[in-house]
């Protein structure tokens, strides 16, 4: 690369799926590398693969981009739902470039540096047969290779079908000084003749992806390690055109805890998947960062801002053993980053959520009825969301965590009984707190200060804190874990909280003590 040119960098994913958290891995480094050194990010849909491709795919990859805060600055985008195209160097899907394809094949041909090869499927099939009896490597053995220029001409005057495959010199070594990997050097005699087009006129990766490189004068590739081993036959192709090679780095794979290839059977593993599962994107972006880089020895920092990324991203910290997708630590990290969220912003997010579970039915803008038929504002439901907010893992987790505070509760009347007292003596203490909360003393208290008057009560009376507070805890939220019950008073108010505590001496009444 001529050291003056300018930086450009490309994501190129094949629409044959969803987005996988691999490629916005690819993509994210490509990105951060563009921006850091001031250049162009390009996005290229790769869709040579006909049989494979899914046109709602190139819709995924752009929108799940977009959600994790990505831009480029080249290539197809989103808008007003359609897909368009931007940028001096498209079209950039590659099914639309097949006319330019030909050229260089043909070129190539001209060159002696590819051939057409007319075998049948059948053919094929019996050679690697008696490959894998004979215990040979499996690749073409340059049958067509070998025809005269006569009998191809022949071929081609009878249509035969045809593929055209590259010509790879049979002896020597080719060597590139990856970026992350260091310097990397291919035996030739192990690499096959790759097919550069197939019978149907559309040309394999191999090919596409050196021309367009070339034509959209991308300077550097980054891509995930699986290519590492195609590198050798680009290597060829660069060489053949006669064209400067861009500089190369390999990523290293992405593995599930069982060091096995990730997969759906792991959990989520498409980012958009992960938006549905209620992942922050800024959390998901960050957690995607340090799968395969750190920061450098010495540094345990792990939470990056888009601006921090940018400012401590670099080659050298692209570590070259496969990284660990640990669903325990993307939980954790998006935690940290809900727990910074506003908690207008987290409602905002929380809310749909809520109403999908049944939890809220939207009356007005602000207003809701509750599932056990309560009508509440905005201002209360961000209390209850509120207080979720530290135990938060993703976004979801807010209808488990405070579905409590939307439902009329459903509990066996043994839970409230502490300890061994007996359920005579929880009813007995939930007769005195609603007492005691009914008092003018507390009747406006914050939870801190309704927690210090009650415990003082509680001293006063010579009871154990359990005694009163577990019967308490239990009557407001059904359950044995929860926010404090002074918290909990804090979001119900008053007149829920004391029919709460009603419908608990109610069911202790009717339980036969």
């Amino acid at each position: 690369m001529n050291v003056s040119q300018k930086v450009r960098v490309r994501f190129a994913p094949s629409p044959t799926g969803d987005l996988h958290i691999g490629g916005m891995r690819v993509a994210l480094f490509n990105w951060l590398f563009a921006r850091q050194q001031g250049g162009d990010f390009v996005m290229r849909i790769e869709d040579t693969d006909q049989a494979r491709y899914k046109p709602e795919s190139v819709r995924s990859i752009v929108e799940g981009l977009s959600w994790a805060g990505l831009d480029w600055d080249e290539g197809p985008f989103m808008e007003k739902s359609h897909i368009r195209e931007n940028g001096e160097c498209g079209p950039y899907f590659q099914s639309q470039r097949t006319e330019q394809y030909r050229k260089y094949v043909d070129e190539l041909l001209e060159k002696g540096a590819a051939y057409h090869c007319f075998c049948t499927v059948e053919r094929l099939e019996q050679m690697r047969k008696d490959q894998e009896a004979r215990k040979a490597p499996p690749r073409y053995d340059r049958h067509c290779a070998r025809l005269t220029a006569g009998e191809v001409k022949k071929k081609l005057d009878a249509h035969t079908p045809h593929v055209i495959r590259m010509k790879v010199p049979e002896q020597g070594r080719r060597e590139v000084d990856d970026a992350v990997k260091g310097k990397v050097s291919f035996d030739l005699s192990l690499i096959d003749d790759q097919v550069l087009l197939k019978s149907d006129g559309f040309p394999t990766y191999h090919l596409a992806v050196v021309v367009d490189d070339h034509l959209m004068e991308i300077t550097h590739v980054f891509r995930g390690e699986e290519w590492l081993p195609s590198t050798a036959k680009h290597l060829l192709l660069y060489e053949a055109f006669g064209w400067e090679q861009p500089q190369f780095g390999h990523l290293p794979l992405i593995l599930a805890p069982d060091k096995t290839k990730l997969s759906k059977r792991h959990g989520a593993v498409s980012v958009l998947a992960f938006r549905e599962a209620g992942y922050l994107p800024e959390a998901l972006l960050n957690f995607t960062l340090l799968l395969g880089w750190n920061p450098g020895k010495g540094s345990e920092k792990e939470i990056f801002s888009k601006e921090e990324m940018m400012a401590h991203f670099s080659l050298a910290g692209i570590q070259t053993s496969p990284a660990i997708f640990n669903y325990e630590k993307l939980n954790w990290m998006n935690g940290q980053y809900l727990k910074r969220l506003s908690l207008r912003a987290l409602t905002d997010d929380a809310l749909p959520c809520l109403t999908e579970a049944g939890l809220l039915t939207r009356l007005e803008a602000e207003e809701w009825i509750t599932a056990d038929g309560r009508s509440v504002k905005r201002a209360y439901v961000e209390q209850a969301v509120a207080l979720a907010q530290p135990r938060l893992m993703c976004v979801k987790d807010v209808v488990q965590e405070s579905d409590l505070f939307f439902i009329e509760l459903s509990y066996d009347a043994r839970l409230l009984q502490w300890k061994q007292t007996g359920l005579a003596n929880a009813r007995a203490r939930l007769l005195d707190v609603r007492g005691l909360i009914g008092t003018a003393e507390t009747r406006d208290a914050t939870p801190p200060t309704l927690e210090e008057k009650m415990k003082a009560w509680i001293r006063e009376k010579g009871h154990d804190m359990g005694d009163v507070l577990w019967p308490l805890r239990v009557a407001l939220t059904g359950r044995e874990e929860s926010p404090s019950p002074f918290e909990v008073m804090d979001v119900l108010g008053k007149e829920e909280t004391i029919k709460r505590i009603d419908a608990a001496i109610e069911k202790l009444s009717n339980f036969s003590i």
